[in-house]
């Protein structure tokens, strides 16, 4: 048996989700949740192979972060994000936290049911539009101050002061686990491979002051 965790913050939600992944007789929901602290504080007692998330108007920077943080210090997930729109999304980001599968809320049942079985043996799950997006995206050169988001600019910032990821994640109260998310999404959106290299840049883009 396949087990899976449903999370979604409406109940409706969780309750038509749970009743898709009943349907296929080799998986089984081993509990919900309403949110991604809920998560966290659940999925080391159930041990899911899945986790099912509904993120449907509730899409923030920060979903990411929470998922990487429980990928790294609680339980590996083989997680699956249902959004309502695929363009809406940082697809390099969310497949960095430890996303898996990536589908549109206008999935179907066999769909979502296919995709929690492949990622349960370890495959990646994309929508054929989330793979053509990947594509467009490589063409288009993105602005990378406009792509940078504030905590983002704020973790720069304090690697252009010599910090290093200790003293950045106390001085901002947040984990050495998310500030390597941070840094390895600025390195990604920089286009650089370094410290040095990100600090040079943002000097240059006058994201760091000197």
């Amino acid at each position: 048996m396949i087990r899976v965790m449903v999370v979604a913050t409406s109940p409706v939600v969780r309750a038509g989700l749970s009743a898709v992944v009943t349907t296929n007789p080799r998986l089984t929901v081993v509990g919900s949740a309403s949110d991604l602290d809920v998560l966290a504080r659940e999925v080391e007692q159930l041990q899911p192979d899945v986790v099912l998330v509904d993120l449907s108007g509730n899409l923030q920077q920060s979903v990411w972060e929470k998922l990487l943080v429980i990928q790294e210090q609680q339980y590996p997930l083989g997680t699956i994000v249902i959004v309502e729109e695929l363009d809406s999304i940082d697809l390099e980001t969310a497949l960095h936290s430890g996303i898996r599968g990536i589908l549109p809320s206008t999935s179907t049942e066999s769909e979502i049911v296919a995709a929690v079985e492949a990622i349960a043996f370890g495959l990646l799950v994309l929508h054929p539009d989330a793979v053509e997006l990947l594509s467009i995206r490589e063409k288009v050169v993105t602005n990378p101050v406009q792509s940078l988001t504030p905590r983002e600019i704020e973790v720069l910032g304090m690697l252009g002061s010599g910090l290093g990821n200790k003293a950045i994640a106390k001085s901002l109260h947040i984990s050495e686990h998310t500030v390597k998310f941070h840094l390895s999404s600025i390195f990604q959106k920089l286009s650089v491979s370094s410290r040095t290299e990100a600090v040079a840049v943002g000097v240059r883009l006058g994201l760091i002051m000197l």
